[in-house]
């Protein structure tokens, strides 16, 4: 898939600074390896903005954290909450802290 381009003039608002860019890789890059490494298991992540999920965490790819949050689709009794499961896309670079929950 290409992207064409028009013959409009572009003009460029933001480029990250590439001390910035390789802090960012190099940060995201730590969070999915932890990420890998506690697939399937209970956490819970706390992102930039304050919100708070826990989860389990399903995938992890392309700096997105797939967290399973259970029971949330269940609020209408439509059968066992496994199958209600929602699943919340996270961008890793976004997280502020990943705690692991031992039940």
């Amino acid at each position: 898939m290409s992207i064409q381009h028009s013959a409009h003039q572009e003009q460029t608002l933001y480029q990250a600074e590439p001390n910035m860019m390789h802090n960012v890789k190099s940060v995201r890059d730590h969070i999915h390896k932890l990420c890998k490494q506690h697939a399937n298991q209970l956490v819970r992540v706390e992102t930039l903005d304050g919100d708070v999920f826990e989860g389990t965490i399903m995938h992890c790819e392309k700096g997105i954290l797939y967290l399973s949050l259970p029971g949330y689709g269940n609020q209408r009794g439509f059968g066992p909450s496994y199958y209600n499961n929602v699943i919340l896309p996270l961008v890793l670079f976004e997280l502020l802290v990943i705690t692991l929950l031992y039940v």
